[in-house]
């Protein structure tokens, strides 16, 4: 099976993309945008989107069905789109991890694979929960490889109505957003940005 393993964050991205070379499957990575002809063109056969940016087209959708899966970092349906770690600490939404088929949405596809987590925001930082959260998805993933790409787990549709930000909705806070002092720190300087603007 050739597998196109989309990502823009390498340093989070590249130790899974190794993992699955090391078991011997065939991959082909990028970076960039893609299309229905570069799936045909290169013979794909399932596609791994992690830490990826950019919207996958439809006519890729049409050309793998239920064979594209996201790696996402939040316990759907809560925070679709960007900076899902930093708005699970602001609105109080559950933190987790999901692996999800790709639909046309953003972070809407039906889901596979689910973990809640529990971050003690007096002890963590930004940067201490999101490191945790990708090694929590990749274990996931690891552990249930072999049953996702076989088509061995049964998706379930998402339940509620969620949330979902773009990269722009976090812009007016991007002067206090510090990912390494405690959460707690950064909500009291969130809350004051708030109130005095």
């Amino acid at each position: 099976m050739r597998i196109l393993f989309l990502t823009n964050n390498p340093q989070t991205s590249d130790s899974l993309y190794e993992w699955l070379s090391m078991r011997g499957e065939d991959m082909v990575y990028k970076d960039c945008p893609v299309d229905g002809n570069f799936v045909r063109d290169n013979s794909i056969e399932f596609a791994i989107s992690y830490n990826y940016y950019n919207i996958i087209r439809k006519d890729v959708i049409d050309l793998l069905p239920r064979r594209i899966i996201n790696l996402h970092i939040s316990l759907l349906p809560y925070n679709r789109g960007m900076h899902p770690n930093i708005w699970n600490f602001i609105e109080g939404t559950p933190h987790g991890v999901t692996i999800h088929e790709i639909d046309e949405g953003v972070d809407t596809g039906d889901i596979l694979l689910q973990e809640q987590l529990v971050f003690d925001p007096e002890l963590e930082s930004l940067r201490t929960s999101y490191d945790k959260l990708h090694k929590s998805i990749q274990t996931l993933f690891r552990e249930n490889w072999h049953l996702i790409k076989n088509g061995e787990i049964s998706p379930r549709m998402q339940e509620g109505a969620g949330n979902v930000h773009k990269k722009t909705d976090l812009l007016f806070l991007s002067s206090v957003i510090d990912y390494d002092v405690t959460v707690s720190s950064l909500l009291l300087k969130i809350e004051n940005t708030i109130s005095q603007s």
